[in-house]
C-alpha cells in the first residue's frame, strides 16, 4: 500500500469542507455577524470589480449569499447566478429574499458543468473560495475560461503568509474568538480549526499573484482593507485579456 503524500491527505481535507459547511449553515450568518467589517468588505470587493451596466455575474462559492447580497447592492442591473457546492448553505441562501434577476445553483468551482452555467461572464466573484478548492490550479482554470474576454474576477481572500504581524493576528483572532464561537454555534463541527490552518497555509499575497499571471491573467493588484483584517483580508482583482 502506498503512504499518501501530505498534499494528497491536504486535498482530501479540502474536499470535505461542503459537507462541514452543511453542518454550519443555519448558524453561519449568526456567526459572521459578530465580525466587524465582514459585509463592508465584501461590498468593497464587490465595487472593486468596477463592472459596467448590466453585467452577468458568477457569484462563485456564494455560500448563505452574503456574497450575492454585495453584488446586488453594488450592482443592482446584474444577471447574478451563485454557485456553491454545499446543500445546506444554498438552501439557507434561497431562504432569503431575492431579486428574479439572482439564480443560485449547486456545482463544484473546479468544473462549472456539472450545474450546466460556464458562462461567459462579465465578472466573477469568489469571496474565501479559492483557498478551499481541492485543486487551486483547476478552479484557476474554470474561473479563466468562464470569463468573457476582457472579464475580470476578484478574490475575496484570506492572505498572510507575506506578514509576521499578520500571522500572529490571525493567529490570536481564531484561537481567542472564532474557534471559541464555533465551539459554541457549530458544536461538533472542525470547519473553524481548518479555517486556521486552511488560511495559513494558503499563498502570500505575492505568491497568490504570480499564480494569477501564470494562468493568464492581466492587471493582477491587490487591495487592503480595514480593521483587525488588514493585512490578512485581500481583494485580488485580475482581468482576462480581451484579446
Amino acid at each position: 500500500m502506498t503512504a499518501q503524500t501530505p498534499n494528497t491527505s491536504w486535498q482530501q481535507r479540502k474536499a470535505q469542507v461542503p459537507s462541514d459547511f452543511n453542518q454550519v449553515a443555519s448558524t453561519y450568518d449568526l456567526l459572521t455577524g459578530l465580525n466587524p467589517g465582514y459585509k463592508k468588505h465584501l461590498r468593497w470587493s464587490a465595487e472593486r470589480l468596477g463592472l459596467g451596466a448590466n453585467p452577468r455575474i458568477l457569484d462563485l462559492c456564494c455560500g448563505t449569499g452574503l456574497s450575492t447580497e454585495a453584488l446586488v447592492q453594488t450592482y443592482p442591473d446584474a444577471q447574478i447566478e451563485a454557485v456553491d457546492a454545499s446543500e445546506e448553505m444554498l438552501l439557507a441562501a434561497r431562504k432569503k429574499r431575492w431579486s428574479p434577476r439572482v439564480q443560485f445553483l449547486l456545482g463544484n468551482a473546479m468544473d462549472l458543468t456539472d450545474c450546466a452555467n460556464e458562462g461567459p461572464y462579465d465578472g466573477i466573484l469568489m469571496a474565501y473560495g479559492i483557498r478551499n478548492v481541492p485543486e487551486i490550479e483547476e478552479g484557476l482554470k474554470t474561473v479563466f475560461k468562464s470569463l468573457k474576454p476582457g472579464g475580470r474576477v476578484c478574490f475575496h481572500e484570506y492572505s498572510v503568509a507575506d506578514s509576521k504581524r499578520s500571522t500572529l493576528i490571525w493567529n490570536g483572532v481564531t484561537a481567542g474568538i472564532i474557534i471559541p464561537a464555533g465551539l459554541v454555534t457549530a458544536r461538533g463541527s472542525d470547519i473553524y480549526r481548518y479555517l486556521r490552518k486552511s488560511v495559513l497555509k494558503f499563498d502570500g499575497v505575492k505568491s497568490f499573484e504570480a499564480r494569477l499571471k501564470a494562468h493568464g491573467f492581466i492587471n493582477v493588484r491587490t487591495e487592503a482593507m480595514d480593521g483587525w483584517q488588514k493585512g490578512i483580508v485581500h481583494t485580488f482583482v485580475a482581468e482576462r485579456p480581451a484579446r
